[in-house]
C-alpha cells in the first residue's frame, strides 16, 4: 500500500512576516474569511491537508511557506479497522474539512492560488493605489471639480444664494474623495492614512503630496491588503497627461514667480536712484562765489587814497 503524508500547522511564522500578514495570505489561499485564519494560530498541532502523496504534500508547504507560514509533512498512518482508532481526536481535526469526515476535500486546492490583486474602490479609504493610477484618478476628480465649479459659478449669476450652497457642497465632496485617494495610495506603501494630516503641516504640507506620488506601493499583501491591480493604457495615458499638466503649471508658476521678482527688483532701483542727489546744469544756477585774495585788497585801498 502506497504511503500517505499531512500537513502539519502549529501556528509558526516565517522570518519577516507578522500575524496579518500571514492570516490576510492564508485566507485568500483557501478562499476564507480573515477571521476564520484565528484557528490555525491556537498554538495547537492543525492538520492542514491529510491522505497525500510525497509530491503533493511538497506542494501544498510550498504553497503554505509562499504565504508566509512554517508547516511540516508528517508520514500518516495508515487506516486501521478497529473500532477504538475510528474516533479521530479532535485536536488533530484537519482545520477546513467537516468534522464528520476526515477525508473529505478542501474547500480550495492549497496549489490554487488565492486573488493576486485586491479590488477597485474610489469611494472609500480601505483598499488600495498605486501611483499612476493615483495621478490618473486624481485628474479625473480636478477635471470634475472645474466642471462642477463652472456650473456653481453660472448658478451664483442668477441666484447668489443656490449658487453657493452648491458650491460648498462641491467643496466638501471634493474634500472627502481627494482624503478616500490619498489613503488608499498611503496604503499601497504600507503608510497609515492619518499621515494626510502631515498636508495642513507648514513647510512638511509643501513637499508631502509630491512624497505621496514618488514613493512605490510594496509589491505583495500588506496589513491593508492585496495590491492594486495591473494599470490599464487609460490610467497609464491619464497619468502623463496629469504629470505634464503639473509640469507646465510649475513651470508658468517659476516664470510668473521671477517675473514678480524683476519687477521688485526695478521698483527698487527706481526708488533709490530717486533719493540720490540731483546734479542741476542749468543756466540759471547760480556761480560758486570766487575767494578774494587779501593782498589784492590792500592794493586796492592804497589805489583809492591816492586818488
Amino acid at each position: 500500500m502506497a504511503e500517505h503524508f499531512k500537513i502539519v500547522f502549529e501556528g509558526q511564522l516565517r522570518t519577516g512576516v507578522d500575524l496579518e500578514t500571514a492570516r490576510l495570505n492564508l485566507a485568500q489561499l483557501f478562499k476564507s474569511d480573515v477571521a476564520n485564519m484565528d484557528r490555525l494560530f491556537t498554538g495547537k498541532p492543525v492538520t492542514v491537508k491529510r491522505g497525500l502523496s510525497h509530491g503533493d504534500a511538497q506542494r501544498y508547504l510550498k504553497a503554505l511557506n509562499d504565504a508566509g507560514v512554517e508547516a511540516k509533512i508528517e508520514p500518516e498512518q495508515p487506516v486501521s479497522w478497529t473500532l477504538e482508532e475510528i474516533d479521530e481526536p479532535a485536536s488533530d481535526r484537519t482545520a477546513f474539512e467537516p468534522a464528520t469526515s476526515p477525508y473529505a476535500p478542501p474547500r480550495a486546492s492549497v496549489a490554487q492560488e488565492g486573488p493576486d490583486v485586491g479590488e477597485l474602490k474610489v469611494f472609500t479609504v480601505q483598499g488600495r493605489i498605486g501611483r499612476l493610477r493615483y495621478l490618473a484618478w486624481t485628474m479625473a476628480l480636478t477635471f470634475v471639480g472645474l466642471v462642477l465649479g463652472a456650473l456653481c459659478f453660472g448658478i451664483m449669476s442668477m441666484s447668489l444664494v443656490a449658487g453657493g450652497l452648491l458650491g460648498a457642497i462641491v467643496l466638501v465632496a471634493f474634500v472627502v474623495v481627494s482624503i478616500q485617494m490619498g489613503a488608499q495610495r498611503l496604503h499601497d506603501a504600507g503608510w497609515s492614512a492619518w499621515l494626510l494630516l502631515l498636508n495642513l503641516v507648514p513647510v512638511v504640507g509643501g513637499f508631502f503630496p509630491l512624497l505621496m506620488i514618488v514613493v512605490p506601493g510594496n509589491g505583495g499583501p500588506n496589513r491593508y491588503g492585496a495590491p492594486p491591480p495591473p494599470n490599464s493604457r487609460t490610467v497609464k495615458l491619464l497619468a502623463v497627461l496629469w504629470i505634464l499638466v503639473l509640469a507646465l503649471v510649475f513651470v508658468g508658476a517659476m516664470m510668473g514667480g521671477l517675473q514678480k521678482v524683476q519687477e521688485q527688483v526695478e521698483a527698487t532701483t527706481g526708488e533709490y536712484e530717486q533719493t540720490l542727489p540731483y546734479d542741476d546744469d542749468s543756466d540759471d544756477a547760480t556761480p560758486p562765489a570766487v575767494p578774494v585774495d587779501p593782498a589784492d585788497s590792500g592794493d586796492s585801498s592804497d589805489s583809492e587814497d591816492d586818488q
